[in-house]
């Protein structure tokens, strides 16, 4: 399979090349190349070379990384376009993929001793301006263009579209291990290219809760907010895009990496699920991504003026409106933050979402074991149809189980309520059982009861004493939607989401919490 897709690929490639740049004679290509990196494995790598006119001209260069379960011809069209623009484009295949040899360690050392290798290649065989050199790669190659950027100092900026920027997080984050998109990336690992063993043994572990930390430390070494402070070091200019419905990588570790960046920086959040933001650029379409990753290159590589460096640096494509917004920094000082407390529900009715604390003291329970009419929908499917078709992930929330879930709401917004970043919610339990989850769904209600999801956020805790009150915190994912005036926002939380693996398969009792003293909060983040 791992052949038949480089085979496949291969003739695409020669179809595309055939018919643009290279009729016009304005570029060459090279789809041969082997690089021999410093242990012995063959990277597989093709390379464009814009026509110039001198022998000894210093041409501006970007290398593309793979995105998992692809190989080096996924970057065509855009290295294409690159080249005619005039920069020298080497795409290549990361060992494990396509017909680079040795298996893939997700951003470990070898992948950076692969990269430096690539770059030695660069210098010593092509016109490649070795002090104009950028990076770019989406999801798989968006990570390790990261960790390229932090580790070899030769890269002077690089482009990351869908990628991560903590691995813990995207695997493990809110100590829930992400059930679908883990066995979809280790089944496709071994399907369609050669993985490193530990990559299964370790999400194994994850999915047994055992060894757990190990397993962490491993994700840890391969995050690029690990790192932070060697890019910084260098002023390195990012790029970033990121997408609101990414259930892989969600756009919270990105933003928090934005944020942590010191140099140069741009994000931009869009509607979309992973790589599907940026996807329709791959094929030569209109695409607000990539016209700013060949700006960025522009600007950092040839000190071409177009204005992006002007620009506000974070943009928020609203997933109501598909309007973009813009902010001066990450996080903003136009944002802020409003709180609401959690009250129980009665004997009727449903819980609400108050300006003031509860003060009384109650308890009200749920049962796991089955799941609610709260969810995130088909796995990947669901949240695809949101992003671009509209067809929202929602939920009638009056017929919501009062057994295994339970529903807060505010009173009808007298004002839009405009959704930006992320939101926590602090809840205060005594689980029945050592092991238990909460999910908690954010919902725009109408005045008919009609959900659509905004936003979700889940938390596992593996050695609770049972009957003993515990704090749980969640973030959720980071939005940008605005709640209409007239609408309600509702809260609710269940124990299960198909997104991620249960706690535990059985039966077992969740009791919420309020008092004076152990308040639940939910902080929205929101531009007033």
């Amino acid at each position: 399979m791992k052949k038949f897709t480089t085979v496949v690929l291969g003739t695409i490639a020669g179809l595309v090349c055939s018919q643009s740049a290279l009729a016009a004679g304005s570029v060459t290509f090279d789809d041969q190349i082997v690089i021999t990196s410093a242990d012995g494995t063959e990277i597989a790598a093709n390379l464009f070379t814009p026509a110039t006119t001198s022998s000894n001209a210093a041409l501006p260069t970007i290398i593309f990384v793979n995105s998992w379960a692809l190989e080096e011809h996924e970057y065509l069209v855009q290295a294409s376009k690159l080249a005619q623009d005039g920069y020298l484009v080497l795409s290549y295949s990361a060992r494990g993929w396509g017909q680079s040899s040795a298996f893939a360690t997700v951003g470990g050392p070898e992948d950076m001793e692969d990269l430096s290798a690539i770059i030695d290649w660069l210098d010593a065989n092509t016109q490649a301006d070795i002090s104009n050199i950028g990076i770019s790669g989406m999801s798989y190659g968006a990570g390790l263009s990261l960790l390229g950027l932090a580790h070899e100092p030769r890269i002077k900026t690089a482009a990351a579209l869908s990628g991560w920027g903590s691995l813990p997080d995207a695997l493990y984050g809110g100590e829930s291990t992400s059930l679908v998109w883990g066995t979809l990336l280790v089944g496709s690992g071994f399907l369609l290219g050669e993985i490193s063993s530990d990559i299964p043994v370790y999400f194994g572990d994850l999915l047994a809760g055992t060894d757990v930390s190990e397993a962490l430390a491993w994700a840890e070494d391969r995050s690029p907010l690990t790192y932070v402070d060697k890019i910084n070091a260098r002023n390195a200019p990012v790029y970033i895009s990121n997408n609101f419905n990414d259930e892989l990588f969600k756009p919270n570790s990105s933003l928090k990496l934005y944020s942590l960046l010191t140099g140069p920086k741009r994000i931009d959040v869009n509607q979309g699920i992973h790589i599907s933001a940026e996807a329709t650029g791959l094929l030569g379409l209109s695409n607000y991504v990539w016209d700013n990753v060949h700006d960025w290159f522009d600007y950092w590589l040839k000190g071409v003026d177009n204005g992006i460096a002007d620009e506000p640096p974070v943009t928020m494509e609203l997933q109501s409106s598909h309007q973009r917004v813009s902010f001066e920094d990450w996080p903003s000082a136009s944002v802020s933050t409003k709180t609401l407390y959690l009250g129980p529900r009665g004997l009727i009715g449903d819980g609400s979402l108050r300006s003031s604390p509860y003060t009384s003291t109650y308890t009200n329970s749920i049962l796991s074991g089955a799941d609610s009419i709260a969810t995130t929908g088909i796995p990947i499917l669901s949240a695809a149809l949101d992003a671009h078709l509209d067809l929202e992930v929602s939920a009638w929330l009056p017929a919501a189980s009062d057994v295994n879930s339970i529903t807060y709401e505010t009173s009808s917004l007298s004002s839009p309520l405009k959704l930006r970043g992320v939101s926590t919610l602090d809840v205060w339990i005594s689980p029945s059982h050592s092991k238990t989850q909460l999910v908690a769904y954010l919902y725009d209600e109408d005045a008919l009861g009609n959900g659509k999801l905004i936003s979700h956020g889940v938390r596992t805790l593996h050695n609770a004493t049972p009957g003993q009150d515990v704090k749980m915190s969640i973030e959720l994912v980071a939005a940008g939607y605005d709640v209409p005036a007239g609408h309600r926002l509702a809260l609710v939380l269940d124990t299960y989401d198909p997104l991620y693996q249960p706690a535990s398969l059985g039966v077992h009792q969740v009791n919420i919490r309020y008092s004076s003293s152990k308040q639940s909060v939910l902080k929205l983040s929101y531009d007033p």
